[in-house]
């Protein structure tokens, strides 16, 4: 793996290239302050892409230097728009989500759509908010999902109820805009709040900015109107979520690998996949810039994922390796991701001749069956693709199709993958 750094023969090593969530909101910060914002170790990836799109189109400027994005933000007052403007996001629901009350603080009209898979998720809960707090959007097709209109010069404020069982990401978007509301947003979370570490992000990512946010744990949020995020020099961390399919490697070949610039003591709720590794038989290394992963006689678990719901395809790739059954809950929300990922996981897996119960909100994954290779299919969804590189690791001839699909958090996954790759084929 191309990290540049020494290891023990049998030692992986690689660098982690930087967080998408929070280069999705440090872009965002550093998009609505005023004056010049250094992003280093920014990730490029489709998703990220999709948001500094949508932000160059309301004004922000932007200019790459290798490892290195400046941004002169546009401190809340967007370009004028003489008439509507189409805004394309691809697949990507962060995006989508994070800038549509980003969008309304401007002033003009924007149509906001996507991929015929982007066309299917959920955006009805962060209209309707926004509608109760004085924003003109809509869903053009009135069926609380894309396209939506947007007709706006910005966001009055006031109190919502939000739902909290649907996606952290609508919290986390009006969270984002609030501080340029006219006057304070309240928001108050009905139910248990999905995906939670996401919003601690969230909040991290705009006290560093220079924005507050006051809240009463995951149930009520305020965010005081009249402040401004500041600009700053912002370094982002490597992104725990790329790390997992590297430790995950090592979880089923019973190899070491050292994933760099991860940072165990931060706010990336997914860097916690480790203690659920160390549950199932892993030994774990935590430093203050690195992990270290060596696999181990892997044992099934019975275990909650509804705050780390993207790493279920990779516990469900370990689990086919793993001595028992593998139980994961709580994680009905992944049907409305990138693909429905209980339903391609459950079925993917079946292809390769594991034995995998799909539930409405839940998986069971049967391990120590027979797999064989097979042509398998991850829906174009980067994180089943990478789920199933991992499981080519000890099933020679899985064969990927479109594996190009990673490009959406990792393009540069294979590259980093190919020592342990040989087993893989893509296309």
């Amino acid at each position: 793996m191309n990290s540049g750094k020494a290891a023990p023969a049998g030692h992986h090593t690689v660098t982690i290239p930087g967080s998408k969530s929070i280069t999705h909101r440090a872009l965002i910060a550093g998009g609505l302050a005023t004056g010049k914002t250094v992003l280093k170790n920014d990730l490029r990836c489709e998703d990220t892409r999709h948001t500094a799109h949508v932000l160059k189109a309301m004004g922000v400027k932007m200019e790459r230097n290798g490892e290195t994005l400046t941004m002169k933000g546009i401190g809340g007052g967007a370009c004028e728009q003489p008439f509507e403007k189409a805004l394309y996001l691809g697949n990507s629901g962060t995006s989508f989500r994070l800038l549509l009350p980003v969008l309304a603080l401007a002033k003009g009209r924007f149509l906001m759509t996507g991929t015929p898979r982007m066309r299917e998720r959920p955006m009805g809960p962060l209209v309707d908010a926004l509608q109760k707090l004085g924003a003109r959007v809509y869903c053009t097709n009135h069926n609380g999902l894309p396209p939506v209109h947007i007709a706006s010069d910005g966001i009055p404020g006031g109190a919502v109820l939000l739902p909290g069982d649907a996606s952290s990401q609508f919290l986390s978007a009006l969270l984002l805009s609030g501080p340029y509301a006219e006057k304070d947003v309240e928001i108050t979370v009905k139910g248990d709040l999905v995906s939670r570490p996401y919003v601690d992000v969230t909040v991290h990512v705009m006290a560093a900015f220079g924005v507050e946010v006051e809240r009463e744990g995951y149930e009520k949020f305020r965010v005081p109107s009249g402040q401004r995020y500041e600009p700053r020099d912002y370094t982002i961390q490597g992104d725990a979520s790329s790390a997992s399919y590297f430790w995950a490697g090592a979880a089923v070949t019973g190899k070491t690998v050292t994933t760099w610039n991860i940072h165990p003591g931060g706010r990336q709720g997914d860097i916690r996949l480790l203690e659920v590794f160390e549950a199932m038989g892993c030994a774990v290394t935590r430093e203050s810039d690195r992990v270290t992963v060596t696999g181990g006689a892997l044992k099934g678990i019975d275990v909650d994922m509804g705050a780390m719901p993207d790493m279920v395809p990779t516990l469900a790739a370990a689990a086919l390796f793993a001595q028992g059954k593998t139980t994961i809950r709580n994680v009905g929300h992944l049907r409305f991701k990138e693909s429905d990922r209980l339903s391609a996981v459950a079925g993917e897996w079946r292809k390769l001749g594991g034995r995998v119960e799909e539930f409405e909100d839940s998986l069971v994954v049967h391990g120590g069956h027979k797999l064989c290779g097979v042509n398998v299919d991850p829906h174009d969804d980067h994180r089943l693709a990478m789920s199933l590189a991992v499981v080519g690791l000890k099933v020679p001839g899985v064969r990927i199709q479109n594996p190009a699909c990673v490009g959406k958090s990792f393009p540069g996954f294979w590259d980093l993958w190919e020592d342990w790759g040989d087993n893989v084929f893509q296309g």
